[in-house]
């Protein structure tokens, strides 16, 4: 008998599902997907929950947490009953055709944290109603047709860091009441019809890091505090704007604009828009969503009944209970599938807690608030989910650069014009220990050198559960395009010298990664591979990927040096003692050497044996058709042979290399 309570009670979730969120499901898949083409897998007789419904992610108590249904080509209208799924955190329509208003039932989901219907065909207003969603982390509503005002209750959300509205038809003023908004980060107001003055109160955010109103018919002073921005801060093309000396773009304020000003009423926030800094953080009541039981209406009964047996037999059965249900917490994950890999969205396994709004995956603790926008640091530039997405053309295709197991690489270019490569990695993928998970995103931003790939920055987001790393962009691909070179890509064929410079930077940056000094230990890379180095505008070698073994997970690691130990890259020492040194990198360096010199990615037992024998027209690139220096070849190759020496002792170290290639070449 108590067994099968304790069973009632854990499937309790389940049936919940099949009374009311399935059926929420196939409202909303009706209404977006009217034709029904793109969610074929939503069905009324599957579990939202259990893989089959693309784009739907659940919470570990199995309530719909996440829908991301971007760039799915869906033509209908985003229904008022969405409204439903009580638990909704994230809601991600951009990128598609839909049409019609935001329903103001939107407003019900009040443990929503990220709202992305951005490039639609939304017309109507923006609902006042959004204002009353008081856990609003972001509101990407750009690229629509949306009109009337901008809601001055969009000031209650105190937990706010995106608000973008550019591209639309918005009239009206800036509300002052969006000077309150204390966590704001990034206001985008551009490219709409606004008049008036802007608000004075917005020199009060502090967070404020870019904001952007150009393209508006704004008028009046603009409040110098704003200079602070610097080239963060746009205001271009309105025409009524003034401005002291510190706007040189802008014509002098005269007297009127002057009377204007002083005639504002000074900045009040809204009652209702008031924090309390002093609420606890470990505050031990739950949100309904973190409850493990549901509150729909139509179960009230079964859980009274429940609750009277468990009030009944509580002495005997609590700390049982409180065992399966710790179990389940750190079994059961946020989750989902979709029908392409560069769709499969994954959440961290823990939940928020009450009063806590930074997100369980946050390793570094440096954005509280925002999480689902690049982890701050001192020294990476700052980019937000919108930008990387920009960035990419939303992971177009036909900027995907390569795809592994666990990642994929995206070309990129940021809104400075810069061009980037963008690395995304599932959550899934990374270690879950957020202290180890810190060490090796702390050793990533540590490394700075010329040869070495250069990570900018650092984006995790909660929503999406992926983070990614953005490196500058190596316009010549990497070095395994340049070997085994056929007739017809001679483009692709490296001269002697370029050669000669791509060994020369590898070496040095291996050897700057295995050096400790005082600004970093000495670090083993574990997975040189030709696919891993880069090579830039000028033929420079940059070494990607250093580091990055310590932000995955176990299992992901041994996948990636599978494919390295199968490639031939993989130290033999290593087979017997499971172990990585610096001399199993070196190793891995001689197998490039050869590679480099001979032009085959298949470094067989031939071409070792014609590398030490020096028998160079056995080994070396025909496609150099003679022409290279044989005392530089002898030297690379003996480099080479040494390095690759089944005995580690026997090989060379990185800075002996160095000192080789300075004496010698």
């Amino acid at each position: 008998m108590l067994s099968f309570i304790f069973f009632f009670l854990l499937i309790l979730p389940n049936s919940c599902y099949a009374n009311a969120e399935v059926n929420v499901l196939m409202e909303i898949k009706a209404s977006l997907d009217p034709e029904n083409k793109h969610l074929t897998s939503w069905s009324e007789t599957a579990d939202p929950c259990g893989g089959s419904f693309l784009g739907v992610a659940c919470n570990q108590y199995l309530k719909v947490a996440n829908i991301s249904l971007q760039g799915k080509g869906l033509t209908g209208k985003l229904p008022p009953a969405i409204s439903g799924l009580k638990c909704l955190s994230g809601l991600y329509l951009h990128y598609n055709l839909l049409t019609g208003e935001i329903p103001k039932e939107i407003s019900a989901l009040t443990e929503l944290s990220e709202l992305y219907l951005n490039v639609n065909n939304l017309t109507g207003e923006i609902p006042q109603e959004i204002g009353n969603m008081a856990n609003l982390e972001v509101i990407e509503l750009c690229c629509n047709q949306l009109n009337g005002s901008i809601p001055p209750e969009l000031g209650s959300l105190k937990k706010l860091n995106v608000l973008a509205l550019q591209h639309n038809r918005l009239t009206g003023e800036i509300p002052r009441t969006l000077g309150g908004l204390v966590t704001l980060k990034r206001l985008d107001l551009s490219f709409n019809q606004l008049l008036g003055p802007i608000p004075v109160a917005m020199v009060k955010v502090s967070r404020l890091e870019f904001f952007d109103v150009q393209n508006n018919t704004l008028s009046g002073f603009v409040p110098t505090g704003l200079k602070r921005l610097k080239d963060r801060f746009s205001y271009k093309n309105n025409r009524d704007l003034c401005g002291a000396s510190a706007f040189a773009e802008l014509r002098p304020c005269t007297e009127l604009d002057v009377a204007m000003i002083n005639q504002l009423e000074p900045f009040t926030p809204a009652p209702n828009t008031t924090i309390s800094e002093n609420i606890p953080q470990s505050a031990n009541v739950l949100p309904r969503c973190q409850q493990p039981h549901c509150t729909n209406s139509s179960n009230l009964r079964r859980v009274g009944v429940i609750a009277g047996i468990v009030a009944v037999i509580a002495a005997l059965t609590v700390t049982a209970f409180i065992a399966v249900f710790i179990h389940r917490r750190r079994k059961q994950k946020i989750w989902s599938k979709s029908e392409t890999p560069e769709h499969r969205f994954s959440m961290q396994e823990s939940a928020k807690k009450s009063g806590d709004s930074a997100c369980a995956w946050d390793p570094t603790q440096k954005s509280p608030k925002n999480c689902g926008f690049c982890i701050e640091s001192q020294s990476l530039q700052s980019f937000n989910l919108e930008e990387i997405e920009s960035a990419t053309r939303y992971f177009s295709d036909a900027n995907l650069l390569g795809r592994s197991k666990f990642s994929a690489v995206y070309k990129g270019v940021l809104r400075d014009r810069s061009v980037v490569a963008i690395k995304s990695v599932s959550v899934t993928s990374c270690k879950a220990d957020e202290a180890e998970f810190t060490k090796g995103l702390s050793m990533l931003t540590s490394l700075k050198h010329e040869n070495l790939a250069r990570l900018r920055g650092f984006c995790c987001s909660k929503g999406r559960g992926e983070c990614f790393l953005v490196y500058d962009f190596a316009s010549k691909g990497n070095l395994s395009e340049y070997v085994d070179v056929e007739d017809g890509r001679s483009s692709h064929v490296l001269d002697w010298p370029k050669r000669v410079t791509i060994i020369n930077g590898i070496a040095k940056g291996l050897a700057y990664l295995h050096r400790s000094d005082t600004e970093k230990s000495g670090m083993i890379h574990r997975n040189i591979s030709m696919e891993k180095i880069l090579i830039d505008q000028q033929y420079n070698p940059l070494i990607t990927d250093a580091g990055l073994l310590k932000l995955l997970a176990d299992d992901i690691v041994f996948s990636a040096l599978k494919v390295s130990a199968a490639l031939g890259y993989m130290a033999p020492e290593y087979i017997t003692t499971g172990k990585f040194t610096e001399k199993s990198d070196v190793y891995a360096f001689g197998v490039v050497v050869l590679q480099i010199l001979s032009g085959k990615s298949n470094i067989t037992g031939s071409i070792r044996a014609a590398a030490a024998d020096r028998r160079f027209n056995d080994f070396i690139d025909e496609n150099l058709e003679g022409k290279y220096s044989e005392s530089e070849a002898d030297k690379l190759a003996k480099i080479g042979v040494i390095c690759v020496d089944e005995v580690p002792e026997n090989r060379l170290t990185m800075e002996a290399v160095i000192l080789e290639l300075t004496n010698s070449i």
